[in-house]
């Protein structure tokens, strides 16, 4: 049980208890507070759902497609910008946290290169040599060192201070710099496109509704509070 329910019934009891024990302040604070709670968990649930009869409701799925843009617009006019790609490569050629391509480089196939290799060495003055040592199947055994060693020289090559420099220097052409964004932006809208709206209400009920439903306990202990008062004053 929530703690929407709970304010509901708590002051749906003391609304109770004073009209049945004949009591005004407790009826005007059960009364107040039953008001002031109900409205706000109404309110919250208007949010979510489409209310019959009611302006307003459902607010978050009838405006669906301008929540996506809103997405939209922040990612790419707030985080994606020319100012924040740069700054971001900036912070990446530091000693500290510079781009880290091996995990790209070990998943490389590396087995088209050494069949380059092979080739080139074929079509050499060294092919002929080859031959009378058993042909490419002599050479064979050397693929997985060579792989290995490729991919070890790409890595050293990849942290090197002038690799990075000269990654940096191209991604920040203006025609390498507006097709990433172009890119990212296809990224963004392809993820945003697989958005329903009940997967959005979801998500933002997931995130608020705990809170949220602090509106109404506070709904409640302020309506009874007003409702003190109000008894008071009558009396």
């Amino acid at each position: 049980m929530n703690k929407s329910v709970i304010t509901n019934l708590i002051a749906a009891l003391l609304l109770a208890l004073g009209y049945y024990f004949s009591s005004a302040i407790v009826l005007s604070i059960g009364l107040f507070a039953l008001s002031g709670a109900l409205t706000n968990w109404l309110a919250i649930h208007m949010l979510f759902e489409k209310v019959p009869g009611l302006y307003g409701s459902g607010v978050i799925p009838s405006r669906f497609e301008e929540f996506k843009a809103g997405i939209s617009h922040l990612m790419m006019k707030q985080f994606f910008t020319d100012e924040n790609i740069d700054r971001f490569l900036s912070d990446q050629g530091g000693s500290e946290s510079p781009i880290n391509l091996q995990p790209v480089i070990e998943k490389v196939d590396m087995s088209p290169a050494f069949d380059a290799l092979v080739i080139t060495v074929e079509q050499s003055s060294f092919g002929g040599m080859l031959t009378m040592f058993g042909g490419t199947d002599a050479i064979t055994p050397l693929k997985e060192p060579f792989i290995e060693k490729m991919k070890a020289s790409l890595v050293e090559i990849s942290q090197s201070e002038e690799f990075y420099t000269l990654l940096k220097n191209e991604l920040e052409q203006p025609d390498v710099l507006a097709d990433m964004k172009t890119k990212i932006n296809e990224i963004v809208s392809q993820r945003l496109n697989e958005l329903t709206p009940d997967l959005v209400k979801e998500i933002i009920q997931e995130m608020i509704r705990e809170h949220l439903g602090w509106l109404v306990v506070w709904g409640g202990v302020f309506g009874g509070i007003i409702g003190l008062i109000a008894a008071l004053m009558q009396a």
